[in-house]
């Protein structure tokens, strides 16, 4: 499992992105292409700065996501099949 966010949010905020978030996936052979376990999105507000931004996806998304997604799969809650990911909550 890999955990992957908004590489940059200076290049998003540039260009007027409106939402923004984290994902959690499993790991393959490509780059951050794994079956998705869970997202979450997370709005740009008017004045944000990259750090405010940043800051932002951690508290509302990344710090949520991860041990979500480490709880499920140590509970067996998580499958793949044909790259899909199923998860029971």
């Amino acid at each position: 499992m890999v955990y992957s966010s908004e590489p940059s949010c200076l290049p998003a905020l540039q260009r007027g992105v409106k939402v923004t978030g984290a994902t959690v996936h499993f790991v393959d052979e490509g780059c951050d292409t794994g079956p998705i376990i869970l997202q979450k999105a997370v709005n740009v507000e008017n004045g944000d700065t990259p750090e405010l931004l940043q800051r932002r996806v951690m508290e509302q998304a990344e710090w949520i996501l991860l041990p979500e997604a480490v709880r499920l799969i140590a509970d067996g809650k998580v499958t793949v099949k044909d790259r899909i990911t199923e998860v029971i909550r």
